[in-house]
């Protein structure tokens, strides 16, 4: 169980920190437990989700330990395109929705190489692998910059300084 102000990735949309823990009926007038979630970087919402939710992902954030040591294994991360369009667009969301850090980075390096690969052919990235990398970096930049204290836009120079 996690405590009040702990930082949380939550169903893989982002960090979140939870402010409260209270006790309130549900939908069938039972008593339940629930977590309230405010995201870090966008003050404009509240969710409010059952301790004991298995629909949901949640997870705490990775330590500075850890997230070091992932910047530190970048280089090393294997890359893996699928040239089918449905094919790789169902494997990639499935990646982003396991709410890993490493499954994160091991899609934003498959992706960003291949749009270096196609920008250098004259072509463009699908809309689809675009937007799908939008997210995985979203979710990677905000949970790396609550652990290292740096705003997410600070994040890529950051990881470029440690692995170059």
């Amino acid at each position: 169980m996690f405590k009040i102000n702990d930082y949380v990735i939550y169903n893989s949309i982002g960090v979140y920190q939870i402010v409260d823990i209270r006790k309130d009926k549900d939908i069938s007038n039972t008593e339940t437990e629930y977590y309230v979630l405010k995201p870090v970087f966008d003050n404009n919402m509240t969710i409010k989700t059952p301790v004991n939710n298995k629909k949901v992902f949640i997870r705490k954030i990775m330590t500075r330990d850890q997230v070091l040591s992932l910047i530190a294994s970048m280089p090393e991360k294997d890359t893996v395109w699928i040239d089918n369009d449905r094919e790789r667009k169902e494997s990639f969301m499935a990646a982003v929705k396991t709410g890993k850090s490493e499954e994160w980075v091991k899609l934003i390096k498959t992706i960003y190489q291949m749009k270096q690969e196609k920008f250098r052919a004259g072509k463009k990235l699908q809309k689809s692998d675009e937007d799908i990398m939008k997210i995985a970096e979203k979710n990677l930049y905000e949970e790396f910059a609550v652990v290292l204290d740096i705003s997410p836009d600070e994040v890529l120079s950051y990881i470029l300084d440690h692995i170059s």
